[in-house]
């Protein structure tokens, strides 16, 4: 899946910045370079990071020209320094100009992904809580963030709404109960992981005689989340979410809960500054 959503993504990016497929105009700005022309340029980060879309890059440079060599200096998952060249290409001027852009977004934002997912892992110190991403992931980069967030050492939780289950408020309306949801997604798929969304300790403990997999404490008081860790007594597994912050993970994975998840992770990007220079 990932390999295909690579190529997708890819040529997606390059039709968006090149007027589509029956566009003959093409990088008006790039066809000013003799034709012939080759170019050496590095890929430099402005400010320190954690690595992440090199496959990302390779798509867009060879997808022009299969001919372009890229050597890498790095590694997705590196932290790296600023001003550190990242890698150098050579190749053809018009075709390494044209992908500049695109394969510069693809970089900046996995990495920026990645560099914030690394922060917050920081941030659980030695304790057993795993940092998880979400579904609030930009349009058609799922895959691509999702990754960016493993080279972070964060983990993924579901793909999508096809491989888990996440039943939620709106679920439990119109299925009646937390007892029916849980109980009809055990009847339709018996070997697919069952996590219900509780928003007080009441429907905790609905859930947890429901026998849930995973139960996420949707916005609660570190009050409310020592009692239901105190409750669930390792029955079901926990997840917090809402509102989560570099500054409450630290006290929330001490409370012992296994899981935390953000949004925050993928939806509130900041791009790293990178910078394409010819170097010969």
């Amino acid at each position: 899946m990932l390999q295909q959503a690579i190529q997708d993504a890819v040529q997606a990016a390059l039709l968006e910045d090149l007027g589509g497929a029956n566009c003959a105009m093409g990088d008006i700005t790039a066809n000013l370079i003799p034709e012939v022309q080759h170019i050496k340029v590095n890929i430099i980060t402005r400010e320190d990071c954690v690595i992440a879309g090199k496959a990302w890059v390779d798509a867009t440079f060879l997808h022009l020209d299969e001919s372009t060599k890229i050597t890498w200096y790095v590694e997705d998952a590196q932290h790296v320094k600023a001003d550190t060249v990242l890698c150098h290409i050579s190749g053809n001027a018009r075709v390494i100009l044209t992908a500049e852009r695109t394969a510069l977004n693809f970089l900046q934002t996995l990495s920026g992904t990645a560099t914030v997912v690394a922060d917050y892992v920081q941030a659980l110190g030695d304790s057993k809580t795993k940092l998880l991403d979400t579904r609030k992931t930009l349009p058609g980069m799922r895959l691509a963030q999702k990754y960016a967030v493993t080279c972070g050492g964060g983990k993924n939780h579901r793909i999508g709404l096809f491989d888990a289950y996440l039943i939620k408020e709106n679920h439990i309306l119109a299925c009646g109960s937390i007892a029916k949801a849980i109980g009809k997604a055990r009847e339709m798929h018996p070997t697919i992981p069952v996590e219900v969304e509780v928003e007080n300790l009441d429907e905790l403990k609905q859930a947890l005689d429901a026998k849930a997999d995973i139960i996420m404490l949707d916005n609660f008081s570190l009050a409310d989340t020592h009692a239901a860790v105190a409750l669930t007594k390792g029955i079901s597994k926990l997840e917090v979410s809402g509102n989560i912050t570099k500054e409450r993970i630290a006290e929330l994975a001490k409370v012992g809960v296994d899981y935390i998840s953000s949004g925050a992770l993928t939806k509130h990007v900041q791009a790293i500054d990178l910078s394409l220079r010819v170097v010969g």
